[in-house]
């Protein structure tokens, strides 16, 4: 089981993820982002290449997909709020969007 990220720690993890524009979820211990692609094709390949890493490691995001747009909040319901389970998450999911 993960814990919460508190204190320093979590300062660390979160900073590089704020600057690549993930944001704290309004209302809740959660972070947000939304991902733009060129058309609906790009983005529900991106979305299938997140969903295989999320089965695998067994932390399911949250999100909703309208056409070319896909917001995806992440928090660990186990703990009640942001864990190293959701910077890794967060961190794929940048990198597979790069990957195009």
């Amino acid at each position: 089981m993960t814990d919460i990220l508190t204190g320093q720690e979590r300062e660390a993890q979160l900073a590089p993820l704020i600057a690549d524009g993930w944001a704290m979820a309004d209302g809740r211990d959660a972070i947000t982002k939304t991902f733009r692609f060129a058309n609906f094709v790009q983005a529900f390949g991106w979305m299938t290449r997140c969903a295989l890493w999320a089965e695998k490691w067994n932390h399911h995001p949250e999100w909703e997909n309208v056409y070319n747009k896909t917001t995806v909040i992440l928090t660990t319901h186990d703990v009640g709020g942001v864990s190293a389970l959701d910077i890794r998450l967060a961190r794929k999911m940048d990198a597979l969007a790069l990957q195009g």
